[in-house]
Order: structure tokens, then C-alpha cells, then sequence
């Protein structure tokens, strides 16, 4: 009874000292995830705010021997001169109209043929990952002169369907790849089971695929964006007339222009990428949801 009582309590005092320790070290390892987090946003976000900076310089000044952290007499008129400057206004629509018809056309041809991939048998699957894969290693400059031929036989040269066309083949490979590992990793117990109720394709896709991959769906969705919204090369070697250009097209003429006026240059680049970052930002906390499908069946 004597031993028994002082035994017992220095075990328990040791499992709690554990357990101290254990919840001590946690805390330490979320705090340093918390900082190398911050200052990894912190250096992704910095080129953003000295672009945003030096676009409030005043015009014709050049670039800053040093780093200015603050604008110290920002110049708003900048942004007003450069639409008077060049017809930004006409090449963000036409941007606007390529991006909301085109995207949408991407996910559902990506997501059409990464579902049809992940119901094939081993064999074809294997096959047609190999194709995909061998797909995205073809450089694109060994596309332009077949695209070219062709939009000049469908008569779509000069026109913004020329732009849009990429859409329709599903724009990249890898977009279809990034929906085919997610449907993979779906529980195939939930599809056959649909079957059996009589389910077809279209509604195997639309009513258990595409809900349960709403992840990929946003992720494939702002690359998407990205691309059209970006894109340089197609507008470049397609579109002939002015009214038809995009944004990016409207940035290389005021770099023409006037390439040392940098405030001026840093204020359209402001405008450019500010839509990018607004998508990211609100779309971000969605791409957490990914991890929640990755036990679904083991996958």
C-alpha cells in the first residue's frame, strides 16, 4: 500500500509529462508551418505590390535606383491616361468574351474525356494516358502553322473563334489528366451501382463525377483563365483586326509606344494581372476541399 502510492502517481505524472511534451511539440511545428507559410506568401506577393507601387509613379520618371516601399505622391491619372492611350477597354472585352465562353467549354470536354478515361479497361486507359502524356510534351510553336491552315479553311481566321478554338479539344492535356486522377480516385462501388439503376454516361457524370470533383473543377477552371486571359501568341498570329485584339495585345503597344515610360507599362501590367489574383483569392479555399476526396476508396 506505502509503494502503491507513490508508484502510481509518478506513472501517471509521467504519462502527463508525455503528453506535455507531445502537445508542446505540436504547437512549436504549427508555428513554424504558420511562419514559413507567411513568408512564403510574402515573397509571392511582394512583385505584386512594388508592380502596384511603381505604377503611382509619376510619368516619364525612370525605374528607382532603390526599392520604394510606399508610392510617396501616387499619380491615380496614370491608369486613366492609358485607357485614353490605347482602347483597353475594347481588348479587356474581347478578353472577357474569350475567357467566359471558352472556360466553360474547357471543363466540360476535359472533364468528358477524363471521365470516359477512368471507365475504360487497363489497357485503352494505359493507352490513352500514354497519348496524353505524349500530347503535352508536343511544343506549341509545332501547332501554330497546322492551326493556322485549318482556321484558314473553316474561314475563322480574324475572328475571336480562332481563340476559343482550344476550348473545344479541352485546351490541354493536362487538364485532362487532372480530371481523370480525380474521377480515378471516386468510389467505382457508387458508379456501378448507378449503373444498375439504369444510369447513363451523361448521368454518371453529371450527377456523381462533376459534384464530387468540384476541387479539380475550380483548379482546371482558374488555369484555364489564366491561359486565355494571358494568352499573347494566338492573338498575335490569328486576329488582324484591331477591334479583335486582346488585352495582352494592348500591353505590347504601349510597351511600343513608350518603353521607358515604366509607371505608365507597371499600371497596365496592374490591370492585367489584378483579375488573376481576385480569381485565385477567391477561389483559393476551395482547393483545400482536394484532400477530403483522397480517401475516397483507398485512392
Amino acid at each position: 500500500m506505502f509503494s502503491c502510492s507513490f508508484v502510481c502517481p509518478k506513472g501517471g505524472g509521467e504519462g502527463l509529462t508525455t503528453r506535455n511534451i507531445k502537445i508542446q511539440a505540436w504547437t512549436l511545428v504549427s508555428a513554424l508551418r504558420q511562419v514559413a507559410a507567411a513568408a512564403a506568401a510574402v515573397l509571392f506577393v511582394l512583385p505584386l505590390w512594388l508592380v502596384l507601387v511603381a505604377s503611382l509613379r509619376r510619368p516619364g520618371l525612370p525605374p528607382s535606383p532603390s526599392i520604394e516601399w510606399l508610392p510617396l505622391a501616387p499619380v491615380w491619372t496614370n491608369y486613366q491616361r492609358i485607357f485614353a492611350l490605347v482602347p483597353l477597354a475594347q481588348y479587356i472585352l474581347n478578353s472577357i468574351v474569350v475567357v467566359v465562353v471558352a472556360v466553360p467549354i474547357t471543363l466540360i470536354i476535359a472533364s468528358w474525356a477524363g471521365f470516359a478515361m477512368s471507365q475504360l479497361g487497363a489497357r485503352w486507359r494505359r493507352v490513352l494516358l500514354v497519348l496524353a502524356v505524349v500530347l503535352q510534351m508536343v511544343p506549341s510553336t509545332a501547332l501554330w502553322l497546322t492551326r493556322y491552315v485549318l482556321f484558314i479553311y473553316l474561314s475563322l481566321t480574324d475572328t475571336l473563334w480562332t481563340l476559343i478554338a482550344p476550348a473545344f479539344m479541352g485546351t490541354s492535356p493536362l487538364f485532362v489528366l487532372l480530371f481523370y486522377w480525380t474521377f480515378r480516385r471516386l468510389p467505382q462501388e457508387m458508379i456501378a451501382s448507378a449503373r444498375v439503376d439504369g444510369a447513363g454516361a451523361l448521368q454518371l457524370w453529371a450527377v456523381i463525377a462533376m459534384p464530387l470533383a468540384r476541387p479539380t473543377i475550380l483548379s482546371v477552371g482558374v488555369l484555364a483563365f489564366v491561359h486565355y486571359w494571358s494568352d499573347f501568341i494566338n492573338p498575335l498570329l490569328y486576329l488582324k483586326s484591331q477591334r479583335y485584339y486582346t488585352l495582352p495585345i494592348g500591353l505590347q503597344f504601349l510597351q511600343q509606344m513608350d518603353r521607358t515610360n515604366w509607371p505608365l507599362l507597371m499600371a497596365a501590367s496592374v490591370v492585367m494581372i489584378a483579375p488573376v489574383v481576385l480569381l485565385f483569392l477567391v477561389a483559393q479555399r476551395y482547393f483545400w476541399l482536394e484532400g477530403r476526396l483522397s480517401g475516397f476508396g483507398g485512392r
